[in-house]
C-alpha cells in the first residue's frame, strides 16, 4: 500500500506551529507495512486542497488529511472534500449523538458553532473522536481511501489507532513489514556506518538498515519487508554481534525512558547539579511521566558564585582547576545529593560553546559526575564544536552514566 500525507493550515506553512502530525502518521503507516510516497503542507484554501487531494491520489492508494476540521469559519476541508467526492455536508444524526454525549457533563458549552460539527458528508463514513467535537471522516471511492483527521495532534494521535489502522488492515491484509531498533550510544555516525559496512553488504534481499542519529546516540532501524520477515530475528542477532564491545540498547525507548525504567526498577530518587546543560537533564528527566517518584529536584549552577554558596564547592578548587574540572564535577554532584537527600546525583561542568574555549579546554569539554552511596566517580568527554549538539550529548550521556552507576551498585 502506497500512502500520502496531507497536512492543511496556514500556521503550519508560516511556521508558527510543527507538523508533529505527518512525522505520527509516517511512523504508524510504517510499523503497518505502507510505504509512505509524499508527505505536503497546505494553506486554507480550497483550490489547494483540492489540487493536493488529486495529485496525491494519482501516486498514493491512501491518502491521510489531517486539519481544516474545526468549528469556525476559516476550517472549510469538510465542504473541499464534499467538493471534491460530488456530494453535500448534511446533517449527521451518529456524529450529533456523539457531540451530545461529549457535552453531556455541561450542555450550555454545545454552542451554535459546536453544533455545526454535526454536519458532514453525505457520502463519509464517520469515526468516533472521544478527544474532540471533529469527527474523522473515511471516504472511499474508485478502490482509493482518503481520511480526514483533526489537526490537533492528540485527536490525530488517537484516532489513528483506533479508528483509521484497524480500517486499513483489514483493506490491505497483504501488508507485511516488521522491523527491529537498537540504540548505540558514544560513536559518531559515520564510525558506525564503517564499523558495519560488512554486515550491510551482506544483508539479505528485502531488508535495510537506516541510520537515526540523535545528539549522543545513534539509533539503527532494521526494516524487513515480504518474505525477508522470516529473517529479520537471525539477522538482529547478527548486528548485535557486530556490535560487541558498543554501548547500545534494543527497542526504541529514549535515554530517559530508560533512565525512568532503571530508577523505578531499583527504587532510587536522583537529583542533578547542571552547569553546561542549562538543566536540560531536568527536563528530560521530568519530561517522563511519574518522574516525582524518583526526581528530587535540580541545581542550575551557571555561575561560579552559586556552586560556591548552594553546592558548596571549595572556592579554592574552582580559582585552582577552574570551573571545567573534575575537582569541580565532583563537589557539584556531592553536593546536589546532600542538598536534596537523593541517593544519587549526577553533575555537569563543561564548554557548550560557541567561545569560551581554550587550549587546555576546548569547545565541548565537559566533565560528568555521579554521586551515589559508594562515592562518587567523574568521567571528561570532548564532545563536539556545536552548542546545541554539547548540551545535549552531555546530557544523554549523564542519563547513562547515571544508569550504570546504579546497575553496577546493585552487582
Amino acid at each position: 500500500m502506497k500512502a500520502a500525507i496531507i497536512t492543511i493550515g496556514d500556521e503550519i506553512l508560516l511556521g508558527q506551529i510543527l507538523d508533529t502530525n505527518s512525522q505520527f502518521i509516517a511512523r504508524e503507516l510504517t510499523k503497518l507495512g505502507a510505504q509512505t510516497v509524499e508527505m505536503r503542507s497546505v494553506g486554507d484554501t480550497r483550490d489547494e486542497i483540492l489540487s493536493a487531494l488529486t495529485d496525491t491520489l494519482k501516486i498514493a492508494d491512501t491518502v491521510i488529511i489531517t486539519g481544516g476540521l474545526g468549528p469556525t469559519k476559516d476550517d472549510i476541508t469538510k465542504s473541499a472534500l464534499a467538493q471534491f467526492f460530488h456530494t453535500t455536508l448534511e446533517f449527521n444524526e451518529q456524529a450529533n449523538a456523539w457531540l451530545n454525549e461529549l457535552f453531556a457533563a455541561n450542555p450550555a458549552r454545545l454552542n451554535a458553532y459546536n453544533k455545526t460539527q454535526a454536519f458532514l458528508p453525505a457520502s463519509c463514513t464517520p469515526l468516533h473522536n472521544v478527544k474532540g467535537t471533529a469527527c474523522g471522516m473515511w471516504f472511499e471511492e474508485n478502490g482509493k481511501i482518503v481520511v480526514s483527521l483533526p489537526g490537533v495532534p492528540f485527536e490525530t494521535e488517537y484516532l489513528l489507532p483506533a479508528e483509521v489502522l484497524p480500517r486499513l488492515k483489514q483493506k490491505f491484509p497483504q501488508l507485511q513489514l516488521s522491523y527491529e531498533v537498537l540504540t548505540v550510544y558514544d560513536i559518531p555516525e559515520s564510525d558506525l556506518a564503517m564499523r558495519l559496512d560488512t554486515f550491510e553488504r551482506a544483508l539479505p534481499e528485502g531488508m535495510k538498515l537506516a541510520y537515526l542519529p540523535s545528539a549522543g546516540f545513534v539509533r539503527l532501524r532494521l526494516t524487513a519487508v515480504g518474505n525477508a520477515v522470516k529473517q529479520l530475528e537471525p539477522t538482529t542477532a547478527k548486528l548485535r554481534a557486530a556490535l560487541a564491545g558498543l554501548s547500545f540498547s534494543l527497542g526504541e525507548e529514549t535515554p530517559e525512558d530508560f533512565c525512568a525504567k532503571q530508577l523505578k526498577h531499583f527504587g532510587k530518587t536522583v537529583a542533578c547539579a547542571e552547569s553546561c546543560t542549562g538543566g536540560n537533564i531536568a527536563h528530560l528527566i521530568t519530561s517522563v511521566p511519574g518522574a516525582s517518584s524518583y526526581f528530587l529536584g535540580g541545581i542550575v549552577s551557571y555561575a561560579n558564585d552559586v556552586k560556591v554558596n548552594m553546592l558548596g564547592v571549595n572556592k579554592t578548587d574552582l580559582d585552582t582547576f577552574g570551573a571545567v574540572s573534575e575537582q569541580v564535577a565532583v563537589q557539584m554532584a556531592i553536593g546536589a545529593r546532600r542538598i536534596t537527600g537523593a541517593e544519587y546525583a549526577v553533575s555537569t561542568t563543561g564548554v557548550a560553546g560557541p567561545d569560551g574555549g581554550t587550549p587546555q579546554k576546548p569547545v565541548g569539554t565537559v566533565w560528568i559526575a555521579v554521586a551515589g552511596p559508594n562515592g562518587v566517580k567523574a568521567q571528561k568527554f570532548l564532545f563536539s564544536h556545536t552548542r546545541e549538539r554539547n548540551i545535549g550529548k552531555a546530557s544523554v550521556t549523564a542519563l547513562r552514566l547515571l544508569v550504570q552507576t546504579i546497575q553496577a551498585d546493585r552487582t
